[in-house]
């Protein structure tokens, strides 16, 4: 994708800025990055704990990548106000309709042909850190696209207060997940589930294992 190299400098900027606080006045930190390949159509498959993952995977990944873009749907609530819209979308943000979204479907398989794009399978934030159940439509997606799906956990941000200092989190990516055997299956919703059913299992992996109820 021809990107102007303004675009991405303006971008390496603000990821360094949102750096600085996530990982020198917090203790925001990243493991596993070598797992995420340097070029080629790849997803980001994180789960959805807080609002500050938005701005945080990009740091952890541009950090290793500097001037790639990373590429983000977003609720279309984030871009009512002019300026936050204008300041999302120089990021890489766009704006995704509730409910099934074509056009927005149209633009994220396009994109993961060649680019990087974080998604959160979930669709909705769980404050509370539990992990829960992916959406078929993201199954879909990853069937049609056929990208590297790298699959993400964060831990931590769930606790985050803003403005706040030495508050720990990490990012956590895992090794790709290999869909050969489903890419073979028929395309139908049978599939679609059992690839985010995959994609969710991985990311459940690397969290840390939930304490059981007694």
């Amino acid at each position: 994708m021809n990107i102007s190299i303004i675009r991405r400098l303006w971008v390496l900027l603000g990821v360094y800025v949102i750096g600085f606080y996530a990982s020198c006045l917090n203790r925001f930190t990243t493991k596993g990055w070598q797992n995420i390949p340097s070029s080629g159509g790849v997803l980001l498959a994180s789960n959805h704990i807080s609002g500050y993952e938005t701005v945080f995977l990009p740091w952890a990944v541009i950090r290793r990548f500097p001037l790639q873009m990373i590429w983000a749907p977003a609720k279309e609530e984030l871009f009512t106000n002019p300026f936050l819209s204008w300041l999302f979308r120089s990021w890489g943000a766009f704006p995704v309709r509730r409910g099934r979204d074509m056009r927005a479907g149209e633009n994220i398989s396009q994109l993961l042909q060649t680019e990087k794009v974080m998604l959160f399978p979930e669709g909705t934030r769980h404050k509370d850190g539990t992990l829960g159940k992916g959406n078929r439509g993201v199954g879909k997606l990853i069937y049609d696209s056929r990208p590297v799906v790298i699959p993400v956990a964060l831990t931590g941000l769930n606790d985050w207060k803003f403005p706040g200092v030495g508050q720990r989190a990490q990012a956590l990516f895992g090794a790709p997940i290999d869909f050969s055997d489903l890419f073979s299956s028929e395309n139908n919703k049978e599939t679609h589930v059992l690839i985010v059913d995959r994609v969710m299992a991985r990311i459940a992996e690397l969290l840390p294992e939930q304490p059981k109820s007694t």
